[in-house]
């Protein structure tokens, strides 16, 4: 197997540190970016020749470029680029100040769109690699309290589902994942509470409790999406979505079903709202 080269955002902890740890161990080089570079010093020392570590704020105009630029420039070429880096936010949509919502849209969808607009031009130049965007059960469906990470995974998918279509004459791959609960620190620092409005206690209390109960205590192994990645990549027939969990299966199915229900229900009255259906 040829090494190739992995480009991981958020590599410090998490989906990100595992990525990084499974490319290591299958021969593959990385290029291992997060905002604080100290935490990936053991990752460094643990193959030098291999590794390549940057500074990278997805947030920071500048820093994907120069990140991007010092990976070509140490192994050549990015095979995988993995749009990782993101965080959490529990609140129901009156509760999230719009301060919060922006950020949190500027670091999960324009911040892998940063990267990814910076690393275009080398992967479209050496026609292949594969871009694997970070999404979430909650970008397919939502649950109350979830609104604004989720309204971040819905743009994300998106903008994916088209660029996949865009970079397929140049024989680029994109990836959409969409993990489940995993053993990350999702849950954990990386979840922002927002402020309780009184009114909605009963209604986003539930949602609240369930993300701080279920931090470390998540079934999902992230070595083992990692895995599963890299062999949705290597597939003939690499999929658009990859789901990650039997917890996101089962939900995604489920609301599949729910939309094709509702689809049926109101079929009719959808077919007779064009021109040549005649009156309502």
């Amino acid at each position: 197997m040829a090494a190739k080269t992995w480009f991981i955002t958020g590599a410090s902890s998490g989906f990100g540190r595992a990525f990084a740890e499974h490319a290591l161990a299958r021969g593959h080089n990385v290029v291992a970016t997060a905002r604080h570079v100290a935490a990936l010093a053991a990752l460094a020392a643990s193959a030098p020749d291999r590794v390549l570590v940057r500074v990278l704020d997805v947030t920071r105009i500048g820093d994907a470029e120069a990140a991007v630029e010092a990976a070509i420039t140490r192994f050549g070429r990015i095979d995988v680029l993995i749009n990782n880096a993101g965080y959490g936010i529990v609140g129901a949509f009156e509760e999230t100040p719009d301060a919060e919502l922006r950020a949190l849209m500027e670091t999960n969808f324009y911040g892998a769109v940063n990267v990814t607009r910076a690393a275009l031009p080398a992967l479209r130049a050496q026609r292949s690699g594969a871009i694997v965007n970070m999404s979430s059960l909650g970008g397919q469906l939502s649950f109350a309290g979830f609104s604004a990470y989720s309204a971040t995974k819905f743009a994300i998918e998106g903008a994916s589902e088209a660029l996949a279509q865009e970079l397929a004459p140049f024989g680029i791959k994109v990836l959409i994942v969409e993990p489940g609960q995993f053993r990350t620190n999702l849950a954990g620092p990386n979840m922002r509470h927002m402020p309780v409005i009184d009114a909605y206690r009963d209604v986003t209390g539930a949602t609240r409790e369930f993300a701080r109960a279920m931090n470390g205590t998540q079934d999902g192994d992230p070595r083992k999406a990692a895995a599963a990645i890299e062999a949705a990549l290597d597939a003939p027939d690499t999929p658009l979505r990859l789901q990650l969990g039997a917890d996101a299966v089962d939900a995604i199915q489920s609301h599949g079903e729910t939309l094709l229900k509702a689809l049926a229900t109101w079929e009719t009255l959808a077919r007779s709202t064009n021109l040549s259906a005649g009156k309502v």
